[in-house]
């Protein structure tokens, strides 16, 4: 029950419906949802280690706010580690690696023909952590699924900037050719152009919700 209220209120967030810096009252949503406070309480528990939620003392649980500064270093933080983990697996590239990478990419192509926001955003991030599970690195792996929830935040406000339900479909067969390829270097190249795509519009985005809110 806990993980179906949490798929619940994950897409509740990601689609907007539950807007950035919403407060999010426990006995209300039991009622929309119909549920008891326990599930209830373990659903929030487990968007909030995913970083969609925060609970400030004295003031309740609230959708987390992304800001420029959040973005910004999001930005840094996964330039640095994903360049850091193709340099650990790129000698140790397997086919059953290049099978699951195309794989991947494949499902988020799908899931932006079906015009379906969440699963988008779930498959990108599934597309881009197999380098991390193949690094054979745990704190990689753990500083790379802590950033997950604030990841799904950046990329529902890129998504909302370019007024899309996803990325483009063809966003990231670069990616996949360079990461399949001979040259380190190319695919690192790559990585940095890629994370820096779009940044600049989401970056406006926020600023103006800001500025709106306000």
């Amino acid at each position: 029950m806990s993980v179906q209220i949490a798929a619940i209120l994950r897409r509740d967030i990601l689609t907007g419906e539950l807007s950035p810096n919403a407060q999010v009252v426990e006995s209300a949503l039991a009622l929309r949802l119909g549920v008891s406070r326990g599930p209830l309480r373990e659903a929030m528990r487990q968007l909030i280690e995913e970083g969609l939620l925060i609970t400030v003392p004295y003031t309740g649980t609230r959708v987390v706010d992304i800001s420029v500064r959040d973005i910004n270093e999001i930005y840094a933080m996964r330039t640095c580690i994903e360049i850091f983990a193709f340099e650990q697996i790129w000698t140790r590239r397997s086919e059953d690696f290049k099978a699951e990478l195309i794989k991947r990419n494949q499902a988020l192509k799908h899931a932006i023909d079906q015009a379906d926001h969440v699963a988008a955003i779930e498959a990108e991030l599934d597309l881009h952590g197999l380098a991390y599970e193949h690094a054979n690195n745990r704190i990689l792996l753990n500083t790379w699924t802590g950033l997950r929830g604030h990841l799904q935040m950046y990329w529902a406000s890129h998504h909302r900037a370019h007024g899309t339900t996803g990325p483009k479909r063809e966003s990231h067969d670069d990616y996949v050719r360079f990461a399949l390829g001979e040259s380190l270097t190319a695919m690192q190249d790559e990585l940095r152009d890629h994370m820096r795509r779009g940044l600049e519009t989401t970056i406006t985005f926020v600023e103006t919700c800001s500025g709106a809110s306000a």
